[in-house]
């Protein structure tokens, strides 16, 4: 089961399957692209697991094992990846909500953010390779662009698991929460970025915009209502 929480300019994707530890099934890739669908027009998005153990454990295992010829396989590995491609790929920031460990395909998930926000108990690893597979759902190239290729061949080819500070230091996650805070620190970082001209400073640093576009983006948040405001606050705080 996927939910889909509208708030204000926040979206927030919850995947809620405690049977199968929030594991990824066919029918719960189906749930994602209709909440991304959903999702549209949000100014920031969430995507998190229910509960306060795990984030994703993957892949369901015990539905996937259903899957067996290599053509069945690659269309598997080509659905999902066309999800993550999807975070990746949204036009507004977002943000992957660790609330509990991050293991193999959930890694890939996590990694498909623009943010990672962890609780301070979790640990996240791609252990692709304690099951003889590889990441498939294009978390290999997205760590490899996080950590660098030599540090991201060494965590996936070992299927080493990080704690929240050792992913913190790797460049793995953006930033570690108290797990009693965890709630509200994630949901306050998300609305300042929903609230905020993320989605264009996101649009920027994603590379590839022409500086003439770059510098009209600007000049569209210049002449806005919103930031003469914050202009005339900040003189006023300055008196």
């Amino acid at each position: 089961m996927v939910d889909l929480e509208l708030d204000g300019g926040l979206a927030v994707v919850t995947i809620d399957r405690p049977h199968a530890r929030n594991a990824i099934a066919p029918a719960t890739m189906d749930e994602l692209d209709k909440a991304l669908d959903a999702a549209a027009g949000a100014q920031a998005l969430v995507i998190r697991g229910a509960g306060d153990r795990v984030f994703v454990s993957g892949g369901d295992l015990k539905e996937l094992a259903a899957i067996r010829t290599e053509d069945e396989a690659t269309a598997m590995a080509l659905r999902m990846r066309g999800i993550c491609d999807r975070l990746a790929g949204f036009p507004v920031p977002v943000i992957a909500a660790l609330n509990g460990h991050a293991l193999g395909g959930g890694a890939e998930v996590a990694v498909a953010a623009d943010i990672r926000v962890a609780a301070d108990d979790i640990r996240i690893g791609f252990t692709q390779s304690t099951l003889a597979i590889m990441p498939a759902w294009g978390g290999a190239e997205r760590l490899a662009a996080l950590v660098g290729r030599g540090r991201a061949l060494l965590l996936e080819g070992t299927g080493t698991l990080l704690d929240a500070a050792e992913a913190e230091r790797a460049g793995l996650v953006d930033r570690v929460l108290p797990r009693a805070s965890f709630e509200d620190g994630w949901r306050a970082l998300a609305r300042s970025l929903a609230n905020g001209p993320a989605r264009e400073i996101k649009k920027v640093t994603a590379g590839g915009v022409p500086a003439d576009e770059a510098a009209r983006a600007f000049a569209r948040l210049w002449v806005a209502d919103e930031h003469w405001q914050a202009v005339e606050r900040t003189v006023r705080r300055g008196k």
